[in-house]
């Protein structure tokens, strides 16, 4: 029977920024917008938490199931290694896609009901990306469900649930944020490259090889900043975007360098950690402008 530790690590913690980044940069463009609402705000951050464990356990037990992880690289996944049952780590993403339902009704309520299928659709998403019969995180289309959902719905939505419009400004925000989190997906199937072509799950790491991974990788970190430049031409303050542009640094090194298996933990990290700053001080930004 997994311990608690374990199931918090199978709720891969490094993980939450690519929740928490996208919901504060979509507060700072509400406030901008003179529409900041504070528990909407609170419950969209509960929405994009609960999204992203729930996620994790789901992505465990599917591929667990399927049999993905029974050599891996990276943290201890419940179900294959047998920490935790199937049924166990599925009831543990069912309850996390159940709290974010519920707190996705209640910001609805306070917003606007389209906000119940936008929910509806990303929790569907959610679980197919390694569930289901036809998988897309099997077929090299997880970073288009990742900067989709991630980036543009969640920062969009975000913003939308305490201001009750789309704005531009809301779109524009959202493509740093979701390259970054993107960039977390890349280094994460970079890792787990080998292990995924052995057991024929063809992420697009394992399509486009190891070199051109890298670059990839490397490209979505330094455009995520020449966006985050373009939008400050608009609204300088916004450029207190860049002052997290140094933390890219140390894990674009490490995958350039050729850092292959457990050595990239660090590199996920390190995306993890310039996701959040980002967020944070573009937020920042957005806000003051």
């Amino acid at each position: 029977m997994a311990t608690p530790a374990q199931w918090l690590a199978g709720a891969r913690p490094r993980t939450l920024p690519a929740a928490v980044a996208p919901v504060l940069v979509g507060t700072g463009v509400a406030v901008a917008l003179d529409g900041f609402r504070l528990v909407p705000a609170l419950l969209a951050l509960v929405v994009a938490l609960a999204l992203q464990v729930g996620v994790n356990y789901a992505n465990d037990h599917s591929d667990g199931k399927r049999g993905t992880d029974a050599d891996r690289v990276g943290p201890m996944r419940l179900v294959g290694s047998g920490a935790a049952t199937a049924q166990a780590v599925l009831v543990a993403a069912l309850l996390s896609f159940a709290v974010a339902g519920v707190a996705g009704l209640a910001l609805a309520a306070l917003s606007s009901w389209w906000l119940v299928a936008v929910g509806a659709v990303s929790i569907a998403a959610a679980w197919t990306y390694t569930g289901g019969p036809i998988p897309y995180g099997y077929r090299a289309l997880g970073e288009v469900f990742v900067f989709v959902f991630f980036g543009l719905v969640a920062v969009v939505g975000t913003t939308f649930g305490q201001t009750r419009t789309v704005e531009g400004l809301a779109f524009a925000a959202s493509v740093p944020v979701g390259l970054l989190i993107t960039a977390i997906l890349v280094v994460n199937n970079l890792r787990d490259v080998h292990g995924d072509a052995a057991v024929g799950k063809r992420t697009l790491a394992v399509l486009l090889g190891e070199r051109a991974t890298r670059w990839f990788f490397t490209g979505l970190l330094v455009a995520s900043f020449v966006v985050v430049a373009l939008v400050g031409t608009a609204r300088p303050w916004a450029l207190l975007g860049l002052l997290a542009a140094p933390l890219a640094v140390p894990p674009a090194r490490t995958v350039l360098s050729g850092a292959t298996g457990p050595a990239l933990i660090a590199a996920l990290g390190g995306t993890g950690k310039v996701t959040l700053a980002t967020g944070v001080v573009f937020a920042l930004g957005l806000a003051l402008s």
